[in-house]
This record gives structure tokens, C-alpha cells and sequence, in this order.
């Protein structure tokens, strides 16, 4: 099958060329940048050196795109810009999965308020949010643009909708304090970002409204059937990949550990990307880098009577292109590791 990505030369749109040339079901057929039109693929991106095909970036031109053989496409933009080449796509007949923010809220409402002007619209009641360990399995059939979950969201949602359903933790008082590498941010050019700027040095940011938090939300709400909210605060730490969130949330009215983990093991046996340590083996994002895991574990406090939930994921491979991969092949009815 052949695919392609559009906004191939951002971090996420890298990680996705190297799972792509790998991957043994899909031949990847096309990437596209602005910036880098014309430039060979391995100029752009030197680690694939021998294994790029021959591509070369092309102009990201949305009618030519649709017209095209290639049967599904990666939007691996920033928000707002990734619904335009969805409209056209779609309506080209092709199959989307968008990484961005676009189309991961089913309400224009929260959408606008969290994002601004939605500059397709129209396809919000078409398109579908899949976390593939979270979501049924009947999505497959019904969709033609797929919502790729945000990273945070991902070492969120994970941990806490099995525990929520079973009714293990309250909805209340759950708070959310996320680690994310500095390639979270994407690539640009900000003062922020530079090595002596991150390097030994680690802030809040985002507080009290990131915009992550209209997706997790609506997701726990969705999967549990009640509003949940959460205090949710993200923090940029120095290191170039990974993510780590910490969840203290109160257990209810005699959950133990061991019906935590139950709900855990219930929820995602047989499942190959999510790997649950024993209580008291807190994750480390070292050991999910270049992975598409989350690994989590939980303790409980007796002291406040809360248990203590930690999880880890890399941002660019399970928080975005891995895991728009692993969708790919359950869209596709390929193995859900191939190429992982």
C-alpha cells in the first residue's frame, strides 16, 4: 500500500519517514514540505542515508496530493494547517490520520475555545478519535479521518480510564503533574528552546488551561460516561525526548492496589504497547525511548489515601508517530506491531 506524509521534516514528520521505510506492509511513496521542496529526502534527513528510496520532498499541494495513487496520508502539521489537506484529502477519497490538534475534539465549541477558528468544520462529525488500546474496536469500518491522540493525553488517558470505569478512584481531586523532552514544542526558532536555555533547567508551563486538556477531558468523559475534571500541569524538562506524568488521585471507598491493578490487567491483556510494572518499580523515560510503550505502575499512600500513578511514553513514537502507525495497522488489518 502506499502512503505518504505531508509536513515530513518536523520531528514527529522524521520519526514517521524512519517507521514508514521500514514498515513491511506499505511502500511510503511521498513526502512534502515548503521548506524543503525539492531536497532529496536523505539531504533533509541524513540517518536514513541508503534506505530513502530516492525520494525527494515535493511541494505540499493539497489538489495534487488527492489526485494522486497514494492511498493514505499522515498530516503531521501543526494545528490549523493539517484541516485544510484533510478537507481535500477526504474528499479525494483517501484515507487521513491526522497527528495534529484538528480533529481530536468532537465539539467545534471546545475546539474554538481552546484552539481558535476550526478551518475545516464540516468534518468534525466525520472524523474519529482512536487511542488504540482505549477505543472499540468498531471504529474501523466507520471513518475515512483519524484523530491521532496528543502525547500528553496519551500518558494520561491510558493510566486513568480503566481505573475510572472500574470505579477504582474518585472523579475528584485528581491531579496531573506531566514531564515532557523539548521536542514536544516542534521545531522552531524561540529563545526558550535553546540548549542554554533548557539545559539543567526545568518549568511549568501552560497552567492553568493547556490546551491538552480539552482533548483529556472530553476523552474521560466519553470513555467513563461523566464529566471528569483534572488539574493538569505540564512541564518542559531537559531532555530532547520522552514523557513522564505523575497522578495523585484519591482512591475510592476501599479500592485497594491489587483492584487497581486488576482493572489495569483486565483492560489491556494481550495488549503489546502497554507494559505494567509491579507497584513500587516507578517507570523510567529512558527505558520508552525510541519505543512505542507507555510502562506505568501505581502505589498506594495510607497516609493521605491517595494513590500515586506514574507513567512513561516516548513523545514522538507512542505520544504521535508510533502510534499513528499502530493505527494505521489496525485501519489496514496489518499486525498491529508491524514495523514497531
Amino acid at each position: 500500500m502506499k502512503v505518504g506524509i505531508v509536513g515530513a521534516s518536523g520531528y514527529s514528520g522524521e520519526v514517521l519517514v524512519k517507521l514508514l521505510l521500514a514498515h513491511p506492509r506499505v511502500t511510503l511513496a511521498a513526502v512534502t514540505s515548503r521548506t524543503h521542496a525539492g531536497k532529496p529526502l536523505a539531504a533533509v534527513i541524513p540517518s536514513v542515508r541508503g534506505a530513502d528510496r530516492g525520494l525527494t520532498f515535493t511541494d505540499s499541494d493539497a489538489a495534487a496530493l488527492a489526485a494522486s495513487d497514494i492511498e493514505l496520508f499522515f498530516l503531521a502539521l501543526p494545528h490549523g494547517a493539517a484541516a485544510t489537506y484533510a478537507r481535500a484529502l477526504v474528499a479525494g477519497g483517501k484515507r487521513v490520520i491526522d497527528l495534529s490538534a484538528d480533529f481530536r475534539i468532537a465539539k467545534l465549541e471546545t475546539y474554538t475555545k481552546y484552539y481558535g477558528e476550526h478551518h475545516a468544520p464540516e468534518l468534525l462529525p466525520h472524523a474519529r478519535f482512536v487511542l488504540p488500546e482505549l477505543t472499540a474496536p468498531g471504529w474501523k469500518d466507520e471513518v475515512k479521518l483519524v484523530a491521532a491522540p496528543g502525547c500528553y493525553p496519551t500518558s494520561i488517558l491510558v493510566p486513568l480510564v480503566p481505573l475510572l470505569k472500574a470505579n477504582v478512584i474518585t472523579r475528584e481531586h485528581i491531579v496531573v503533574n506531566s514531564y515532557s523532552g523539548v521536542s514536544g514544542a516542534g521545531k522552531k526558532a524561540e529563545e526558550m528552546y535553546l540548549y542554554v536555555e533548557r539545559a539543567e533547567s526545568i518549568k511549568a508551563y501552560g497552567l492553568a488551561k493547556h490546551r491538552h486538556l480539552a482533548e483529556i477531558e472530553e476523552q474521560l468523559a466519553l470513555h467513563t460516561g461523566a464529566p471528569t475534571i483534572i488539574q493538569f500541569n505540564p512541564h518542559l524538562a531537559p531532555m530532547r525526548r520522552g514523557i513522564a506524568t505523575t497522578i495523585t488521585v484519591p482512591a475510592s471507598p476501599g479500592g485497594t492496589i491489587e483492584q487497581l491493578y486488576a482493572a489495569w490487567r483486565q483492560a489491556y491483556a494481550g495488549r503489546p504497547f502497554v507494559q505494567i510494572l509491579p507497584a513500587g518499580e516507578t517507570p523510567d523515560s529512558a527505558h520508552v525511548v525510541g519505543t512505542n510503550r507507555v510502562d506505568m505502575s501505581a502505589v498506594h499512600d495510607p497516609r493521605t489515601g491517595n494513590f500515586v500513578i506514574t507513567s512513561v511514553e516516548d513523545n514522538l513514537v507512542k505520544g504521535a508517530s508510533g502510534q499513528a502507525v499502530q493505527i494505521m495497522n489496525l485501519w489496514c488489518g496489518f499486525p498491529e506491531t508491524a514495523g514497531l
